[in-house]
Parts: C-alpha cells; structure tokens; sequence
C-alpha cells in the first residue's frame, strides 16, 4: 500500500491514527467495497463500480456518499498526492454507527476510505482448484461485494500454499460460481460463457464489460449455467477481475482441461482498446500535471 491513504475529505499519512475501535463497520465487516484500475491518472470504468457499490450498500444498509463526482474528485486526490497514475485502488464505505458496541461521540453515519498500491504482477496464466459448496446463491445477500471477505481471504490462503493461484467455488447445486476475486468464463467453438447472478457470483466490473460493451469480432459472450465438467469440455478456460484482465487457466485439479487461447487473446485486445477509448475520453487536466 503506498504511503498515502484517503480518510473522507482528507489524505493522510497511513501511519496517522485516524480510525476508531467504535466504528461498527471496522468491527463487522459492515461496509462495501470497489477495487479500480487506475490507467493514466484514470479511473476506468468508475461509473460502473459507484453503481454496484450504491445498489450494495442500500441492499446492506450502509449510508453512502451522494454524489459520484465529488468521490471520484476525491479518489483522484489520492492517486495525484501518492501519483499513483498506473495502479491499484481500493474505496471503502464503512458504517460508523448502530448495534450495541457503537462507539461514544460517533459523528459521522459513515466514513470513506481509498488505498492506492502497485500493479500487482499477476502473471500469464492461473492454476486453479475447486472447493465445493463454497458459495450460498440461496443467500439473500449473494453477489453483493462487502467488508466481511475473511471466508475468500482463508480460501485464497489455503490455495496458495497449496501451490494454486485461486480457487473455483462451487455453490450448493455443485454450479460453477466465481472465483474468491474474480468471475470466471468457459469458451466453447465461437462462443464464451460464464455464470448467471443466481449462481451467487458477484457481479464483476470486467465481466459486466465483456458481456456488455467489450467486442471481438466473431466472439459472442453470454450467461450460462457452468458446472465442473462444462470446465473440462470447454476449448479454454479463464477468469477475469479488475486488475487481473483476462487470465487463463492452464490447470484446474481434479479436471483435464484445454488451453487453446483462441478467444482470450482477441478479448485481452478488444479489452485492452476499449479501456484506452475509456482513458481518452476521460483524462483529467487537473491529474498528472507533475510528470
């Protein structure tokens, strides 16, 4: 995490003591949450993260800032104060107050926090193993990204030190559902599949572009029901998040799968100049005037 971290309307130092024991988002895990690419001191695809963040957090009843552009102006402080032009950032909305441990003199029904970090450096390709009825679609709040994410960090954990990069959740039909961060897709022939919502996966900000605004030229990709052995038919598998893009899979334990990377590389492209449309049409004056 860089040096540098957003607190409401103030950017301070991540070694200031500026957060309370009292709030009963930090105690929770009552909160939402986004994690953005910055491409050139850009924001990409902001608009779709506040409205998954603002439909969230009325679903969980967490108050949330009003106005996207005031948190965007805000977020842009950040990456300008740790210029973090090409990074990763992370926006927090946390409630302050209710239950019984509501801490004395809580102001604020909310605060709003921002981290910025490095690109991580993810690699070509991903091995993945499964860990079954792992995902609840039933649940009234599946799909919705919030601060409690201890169950998708320990799995996350176990897989790494078991040499994998992530983890396939099933959910409790035995469906193929998400990845602990990232949505995953199954080609077959010309057409590209991945989970519905009712499979309890989130909906992910670079699944919503591929099924919505990313195109390549004879690649259609849709929702469809996936389960483990759709994985093992498929001509290639990969997973997608924010900061990942598109990854394929050259492994899943338990399955023998194919690689053939004929319909990821076109959509890594197609992904790739739609994000620099994105940057252009969006590029700020104000940031970056220090480089």
């Amino acid at each position: 995490m860089h040096r540098l971290l957003l607190h409401n309307n103030n950017i301070l130092d991540a070694h200031e003591k500026s957060l309370s024991a009292g709030q009963v988002g930090l105690m929770n895990g009552w909160g939402v949450f986004s994690t953005l690419r910055v491409a050139d001191g850009v924001l990409f695809a902001f608009e779709r993260h506040w409205e998954r963040m603002h439909r969230d957090a009325a679903k969980v009843h967490v108050p949330f800032p009003t106005d996207p552009a005031e948190l965007k102006a805000q977020l842009l402080r950040l990456v300008e104060a740790n210029s973090a032009y090409n990074s990763t950032l992370r926006v927090m909305v946390v409630r302050n107050r209710g239950g019984i441990f509501e801490g004395p003199d809580m102001q604020r029904e909310f605060d709003v926090l921002g981290f910025t970090k490095d690109l991580n450096p993810w690699g070509d390709s991903v091995r993945l193993t499964l860990k079954p009825g792992a995902r609840y679609a039933a649940n009234e709040f599946s799909g919705c990204k919030i601060l409690s994410w201890s169950q998708n960090l320990t799995w996350y954990e176990e897989a790494q030190q078991r040499g994998f990069d992530e983890v396939v959740l099933l959910n409790e039909r035995g469906e193929v559902s998400e990845c602990t961060s990232a949505n995953i897709f199954a080609a077959m022939g010309s057409e590209v599949y991945t989970p519905p919502l009712n499979s309890g996966c989130l909906p992910g900000v670079t699944r919503e572009l591929l099924l919505d605004v990313v195109r390549a030229p004879g690649i259609k990709v849709m929702e469809r029901t996936l389960r483990p052995d759709d994985l093992e038919r498929a001509d290639e598998v990969f997973i997608t998040s924010t900061t990942r893009d598109l990854l394929p899979a050259v492994f899943i334990e338990g399955l023998k799968v194919r690689n053939a990377r004929n319909l990821v590389e076109p959509l890594v492209k197609a992904l790739e100049e739609y994000r620099h449309d994105y940057v252009q049409g969006n590029a700020s004056p104000l940031v970056g005037q220090s480089r």
